[in-house]
């Protein structure tokens, strides 16, 4: 069983730091494969962990493209949006295959969920759910990195 934990943040900019702080930790080619609601934080991360690469691009989320790719410091990063695709098929026919090994590139890829059966197994699952009663708050459930 790979690892896993749960960290709560308290605020867009919380969300924002611990992902590029996540970023700055990752030194290798990877996939992080991202599901949750509609505003559930996806989005944010990707902007904080943008930065943490180095990135001084505007990062915002790629649902009509379906693909954004920035320069980072280290690495390339190939931000994936399926949330306009059906399924798996969908996802090939934008050239999908190359964003799930990605060479010299982190892929994060939002609305994973719509792409399960082709996600590699040793992708970074982070799962994001928001708390009603607390809107700023988001729990971010990772599987497949440790801090």
């Amino acid at each position: 069983m790979s690892d896993h934990f749960t960290i709560n943040l308290d605020s867009i900019s919380a969300t924002q730091n611990f992902a590029s702080e996540m970023a700055a930790k990752i030194q290798n080619p990877c996939v992080i494969a991202m599901t949750g609601d509609l505003g559930s934080g996806k989005t944010t991360f990707t902007q904080g962990f943008a930065r943490g690469m180095g990135i001084k691009d505007n990062v915002g989320s790629p649902t009509f493209k379906l693909v954004s790719e920035y320069k980072g410091e280290h690495l390339l990063l190939n931000h994936v949006d399926c949330y306009r695709l059906e399924n798996e098929k969908d996802f090939f026919n934008i050239g999908g295959e190359k964003y799930l090994v990605p060479d010299g590139a982190i892929t994060i890829i939002e609305w994973s969920e719509k792409i399960t059966n082709v996600i590699p197994r040793d992708a970074i699952i982070i799962d994001f759910k928001r708390i009603p009663e607390k809107p700023d708050v988001r729990i971010l459930m990772i599987e497949g990195w440790t801090p």
